[in-house]
């Protein structure tokens, strides 16, 4: 069973997919990092001041804060925007892989072989 299991977890595709999830972990903290620091400050400044962390209503006994829920949001929008330019440049990349590479010639048929034959034979008669 740990034969199989240090198997699994030695496959390309595991690894890089622990890769991913790492780097998309400190990619989430740097987004946060600047649409907490830097976005939400200037956007509270250009809406007269609003503090969007702070911003709550509360309904009873609870405290619901939508200020940060609408940072989120922001957070989300960065990071699936960057994911779909980063997807963008990969899969333009491929295309332009693709295309310079030359197609091969397809396999001709038996027929067209048979008569390159008869052409070559009735040439060097």
């Amino acid at each position: 069973m740990l034969n199989e299991f240090k198997d699994f977890a030695m496959r390309g595709n595991v690894l890089d997919m622990a890769v991913g999830v790492i780097i998309g972990a400190a990619f989430g903290k740097i987004v946060s990092s600047l649409v907490d620091n830097i976005l939400m400050p200037l956007i509270g400044t250009v809406t007269g001041g609003i503090d969007f962390s702070k911003l709550a209503v509360t309904v009873g006994d609870a405290n619901i804060g939508y200020g940060l829920f609408i940072q989120n949001i922001i957070d989300f929008i960065i990071v699936a925007f960057c994911i779909f330019l980063l997807i963008k440049g990969i899969n333009s990349f491929k295309k332009k892989e693709e295309e310079e590479a030359p197609a091969a010639a397809p396999e001709p048929s038996t027929e067209e072989k048979l008569l390159t034959e008869i052409r070559d034979l009735l040439k060097n008669k």
